[in-house]
Parts: C-alpha cells; structure tokens; sequence
C-alpha cells in the first residue's frame, strides 16, 4: 500500500513537473519570442490544471511556481537591497556631433581606429536588479542610489514575462541581471481610461489621477505596496545586461545568452561597426519606434568588448563606454485657441497659451506658458494661430513658433493687460524687464501664493499649510497676509471643511514651530521680488537683524556681494510699503526670530578653510540636504554655484549625480564625496560625521546657524 501511495505521489509530481515546463515554454514563446504556440483559452486550461494539482497537493508548491507570481497580502514596506555591482546612470545626447566626440575619446583611449558598439533601444520606464541563484528567481531592486535599491520582489513576481525559473543552459551560481520594467502603450491607456471613469463616478476629489505618461505609470506601479494591484497593470520586463560579464567576451554575447536562458531581451539590438553606422541606426529608428507598443525616447550605445569596457572604465556617475542618444524633441502642430493671464507669487504676469490637445511624448498636452509679452512678440503669437509646440527634455511643453502662413485673418494680437486680470489693480513693467507686474499686496492672487511660499520648506517649513488649506483660511476670511497666521485659533479652525482636531493641532504646532526659524529663512519667506535663498542669506549675514535690513539704505544694500541695482531697490521698496511694515508688525508681535547683533560677525569664529573655493553640488548627500550643504560650504568661506566650468575648484557629488559630474570630469575638476569635504572642513564641524542625520546639517534644521 506504501509502494502505491509513494508512486501516486510520483506521478502527480511528475505531472506538476510537466505542468510547469509547459507552460513556462508558452511564456518563453509568448513574451520573448513573441510567437505563440497556443490559444489563450488553451493556455489558461494548462494554468487552471495546474492549480487545481497544487492546490490538492500544497506540499508540492515551490516559490518558481506560475501560479506563485502574485501574493495574497500587501507588503508592509520596502527594505533595502545591495546591488552585487553598483548600477551606475548614463551620460546622454541629443547630439550626433556629441556622439562623433564620444566615439573620438573611445578610440583615443584604447588606442583603436575603430570600435565595434551594439545599438539597443532606450526603454523609458524603471532600472531593476535581478538576482537568481540555481535558476530561480530570489530577488528584485530598484536601482534606488546605485548601490542599494528597494526591495520589490513581490511586484516584479506578477510580471508575466519575468521568468521565475531560468532555462536549464542558464549558470546555477548567483546572477544579477540588469533591465528596465515598463508598461506597455495599450496597458497604459487601459489603466488610464479605467482611472478617468473612476473620477466620473466618484468625487471630484477622488484621489484617483490620471498617470502622466507610461514610465510614470510603471514606477508608480512598481512601488506599490500591494502586488495584487501590480499584477493588474500589465508591467513588461526587458533585461539588457549584468552585473559583470557572466564570462562572456562580448556584450553581444551576453545578450544572445540571456535570451537562451529565457530572459525577455528587445531584438533589435545591432551590432555597428564604427560611429557612422551607430549613427544610420539611431536615424533608423527615429520614425520607427512609434510603431513599438512601448515608449522608447532613445538608443544605447555601447562598446561591444567587455575587455575594451574595463580598459575605459567610469566616472563616478556613468560608464565610459556607453552612451544614450535621446531621439530629437517630438513636436506638433496645434491651434492656439487663447491666452490666460496668470498672476505668480511676486506678482508677475505670465500669459499661458491653451490649445488644441495634441500628443506629445507619450502625453496628451493643451497648455504651455509663453514666458512673458516680449516672447509673444519676438515670435508674433497671435490667438488663432497655429503653433508649433514641443516637450523641451521630452517633460516641459513649450511653444517653438508661430506659423503666419496658416492665417486666415480672423487672428487676435495678444495685448498686455492694462490692469491685474485677478483683482483689477494697476500692473506695469520694471525697468529694462519683460515682465508686467500687478503691484496691489492684497491681491487674491498674491496673498494665497505668497502664503505658501512662506509655508514653503525652503522658507518657514509650515508643515500642514499647503495650498488647499491656504484657500480655505483666505476665502474665509481669517487670513489676509501670513502675519496672521501666528494668530490663529483652534476653534475657528475647526470650522474649515474637512479640518479635524488633530490636524487643527499639527497646523498650530508647525506655525509655532517656525517662529525660531533663522533670520535667513525669514527673509526668503517674506517673498521680496528678486530675493530667493542665496540673497536671503547673502542680507542675513551683512545686516544681522531685519531691523537693520529694513533700515538699510539703498547704496548699504548695493554694498551686499552679488546683490546690484534692481535687487537692492527691490529690498529697498519692500521695507518701505506701508502694507508690508503692517504685516512685519505682527510678525515681531507673534515672537518670530528677527536676529541678533552678534550674527553678522558670528561666522569670523569659523576658520574659513575654504575660502576662495568654488564648488557645485550634484546628487543626494547623505544626511544632508543640498541646500543645507550649501549653507555649510559658506559657513566655512567658500562659494556655491549652479553649473560647472574651469572656475570651478570641487563638484560635491551624492547618491544619483547629475551630469555635472561627468562634465567636471572632463574639465579636470576635481570630484569629491560628502566624506572627503568632512575631512576638508575637519569632519563637519563640532565632530559630527554627517551619515546619520545627526551631522553638520543639524544646526541649520534647528535653526542656530542664523
């Protein structure tokens, strides 16, 4: 009876086993050769076959399973992953002439008058990690920082194309192998057209938006803490290498493996022999990658030996043996239908151009702004028109023309407005500005924007005061300025719509909070025309208090580094409005920080060990934000800037650097981590080790800096 029992369970073993083969061959067929072999009616009868044995027989389920891709529970959280090799970016043009000069510094490197490169499409969506260890899939990451990622495993399980056991010719030995998670174009307008449909039936505050484009869209669904709803959205998978060569010669032929293995690999990858036949395949591809059913905004191009590879090496932000060339800037031509008027914080005026909905990299776009009436001009925009519009960076639409040949006559000048189109005060241009600027500080318009910028992180950090709360405490009456913040009440508050007691709470507590924000802070929240952080700091540090700033006069503010004419008299004009003494009264009633004396002079008790010292920031500091770090390089006498060139002495690049720190790379500027500028400035000041969020930032979140 034994024997029996044990050759019974053999046998549905056996089946399980058969099962199983099968039907990751149809998905090998389907999703990687796309060639099918069988229906789908015939494919879910194998499927409901093979659930029906595991679920008679539990003890026989193993984790490769294709019944095992989605499971039952949310996660709770993600944790975090090390990548086996760091996953750097890569660098990228718009540019064949970049491409040629690409190519020049390959082959001067190693030596070569040509180089063999394989050509692959630039998949828009998500960089992943995947770790297999006897075949079977174990693991999956995000590309996070570069070297560790999160963990979503449990998503990356429901994607049907991602196979859960590798094909027998595949190493048994751990692997990472290296691709990109995206969402089909159907996927995308399904979700899309289902989450519409949602916000018809449900309130309008449904918090059931629209994704902006695919890659969006795969990210968002990547991230979700619940697999069942990834296994929903119909993510793909394409992997494109590995960590390391997996000991073939040549990333062609690591890409020829990985699709043996029963990896979903994108087939059009060339080899080109020499940077003119790269060039004729990108060109290739241009008009013929919007019949794919998957966004791609580029190509790939890399050096094909692995050798050659490690020859050339890396920066710390990219490999210098590829390079991605983005496809030109999609453009269309739509009909400009009119121009709204838009009144921003400091009361500029910007016309916005809406149109007629046209397609844009993967986006439905109607609106872009026109900058200001000297770009109406210079391009003669005219309501009626046809225009041309563009995504600048495939992310920001922007108008490139008009076309005057189109006309019909029936076209509109647009005109300035003569007065506010939000409250119908006096508006005029400043000196020499292309900006018309509406002037009354009680402006609807104005006081809601300038309440938030004062809220804003960068400013008096509010938490709980965002732009919804705003319109409500406005439209109601009980602010008119954010002077009146700090005199809020509990009671009155909780007669806002949808405002609880503990949210009344949080509100009041941040207000309070911010009343010890430092003297700078203050002086960037108050909104003066032409003042941001770096200015309001530059005041802070010569005046001290802002009874000294307010009493300053024109040529002292002049005398401020980096401050001229026009940010001086805006300074000047600030102080000098009646309605903006009235606010700063209630400022200094509620008990904010105004300064002190000694900060002027505090900062001569710092050894000024880099003074004269240029850097750029790039990338996230551990620790510390970039804007704080900013504060400490000061702190300690050097200067910051925004862009890269021979001036400048170190790029301070973190986690995700941006491409300025290849372009350092190529003037001879120095590169340095947050660890080597601690040692610079003697391990942060006071001690602290900047990796735990304790460090040197921590004075200037708390407020003692100023």
């Amino acid at each position: 009876m034994k024997n029996i029992e044990t050759q019974k369970t053999m046998s549905i073993e056996n089946e399980i086993k058969r099962l199983r083969e099968e039907i990751r061959k149809h998905d090998y067929n389907y999703y990687v050769l796309n060639a099918p072999e069988i229906s789908d009616f015939e494919y879910d009868r194998l499927m409901q076959e093979l659930r029906g044995l595991e679920n008679e027989n539990p003890e026989l389920v193993t984790s490769d399973s294709p019944t095992q891709r989605v499971s039952g529970e949310p996660v709770e959280g993600f944790t975090s992953v090390k990548h086996m090799v760091p996953m750097l970016s890569m660098d990228n043009t718009y540019s064949f002439e970049d491409l040629k000069d690409f190519d020049k510094r390959v082959r001067d490197s190693l030596d070569v008058p040509q180089v063999e490169y394989v050509v692959e499409l630039k998949f828009d969506g998500l960089a992943i990690a995947l770790q297999y260890e006897n075949k079977i899939f174990v693991r999956g990451a995000t590309r996070g920082d570069g070297t560790t990622g999160d963990d979503v495993t449990y998503n990356l399980r429901t994607i049907n194309s991602l196979p859960l056991k590798l094909n027998d010719a595949a190493p048994d030995e751990l692997i990472e192998i290296r691709g990109e998670v995206y969402m089909p174009k159907k996927s995308f307008e399904r979700i899309n057209k289902e989450r519409e449909e949602n916000m018809t039936r449900h309130s309008p505050g449904a918090a059931r938006n629209l994704f902006a484009n695919p890659r969006n869209a795969a990210a968002g669904s990547l991230k979700t803490l619940d697999p069942r709803i990834t296994a929903k959205r119909g993510l793909g998978v394409f992997c494109y290498g590995a960590a390391g060569s997996l000991g073939f010669d040549t990333h062609a032929e690591l890409l020829d493996n990985l699709k043996k293995w029963g990896l979903p690999v994108s087939s059009p990858a060339k080899i080109c022999y020499g940077i003119d036949e790269v060039m004729d395949y990108c060109n290739e591809w241009i008009d013929k990658r919007h019949n794919l059913p998957f966004e791609t905004d580029g190509m790939v191009i890399k050096v094909n030996s692995f050798a050659e590879q490690e020859q050339l090496g890396a920066t710390a932000k990219y490999p210098r043996w590829a390079i991605a060339y983005k496809f030109p800037a999609e453009q269309a031509v739509t009909k400009l239908e009119n121009v709204e008027f838009q009144v921003g914080r400091t009361g500029h005026i910007t016309p916005v151009a809406h149109f007629q909905s046209v397609q844009l990299a993967g986006t439905k776009v109607s609106r872009a702004t026109l900058h200001n009436f000297d770009e109406i001009a210079r391009k003669d925009i005219r309501e009626g028109d046809y225009i041309v519009v563009e995504k600048a960076g495939e992310i920001i639409p922007y108008v490139v023309k008009s076309l005057p040949e189109k006309r019909t006559g029936s076209e509109k000048i647009i005109r300035e407005p003569e007065k506010c189109p939000v409250c119908g005060g006096d508006v005029y241009r400043y000196k020499d500005s292309a900006f018309l600027v509406c002037e009354n500080q009680g402006c609807p318009a104005l006081v809601k924007k300038s309440i938030v910028h004062f809220a804003s992180r960068n400013a008096m950090n509010i938490e709980g005061l965002g732009p919804a709360i705003v319109d409500q405490l406005v439209d109601s009456g009980m602010v008119k300025d954010y002077g009146d913040l700090y005199f809020l009440e509990k009671n009155k508050l909780l007669g806002i719509e949808r405002m609880a007691e503990k949210s009344a709470d949080n509100l009041l507590s941040g207000i309070i909070k911010s009343k010890k924000q430092p003297v700078a802070k203050l002086i960037n929240a108050l909104g003066i025309r032409n003042v941001g952080e770096a200015t309001a700091r530059a005041l802070a540090e010569r005046f001290g208090t802002i009874e000294k700033l307010s009493a300053a006069s024109l040529e002292e503010l002049q005398e401020v580094s980096d401050i001229g004419p026009e940010v001086a008299e805006s300074v000047f004009s600030f102080f000098r409005n009646p309605n903006n003494e009235e606010v700063l009264h209630k400022l200094a009633d509620a008990g904010l920080n105004f300064g002190n004396d000694e900060y002027a002079t505090n900062t001569k008790n710092i050894p000024q060990v880099l003074e004269g010292k240029k850097f750029v920031l790039t990338g996230t500091l551990p620790g510390i934000s970039r804007p704080d770090a900013s504060e400490l390089i000061r702190k300690f006498g050097g200067s910051v800037s925004g862009s890269v060139s021979k001036k400048t002495d170190y790029v301070l690049a973190g986690a995700e650097a941006g491409s300025k720190a290849d372009k350092a790379e190529r003037l001879g500027v120095e590169v340095i981590s947050w660890e080597e500028f601690l040692e610079m400035v003697g391990d942060g000041s006071d001690g602290r080790d900047g990796r735990d969020g304790r460090d040197g930032s921590d004075e200037f979140s708390q407020g003692t800096l100023f």
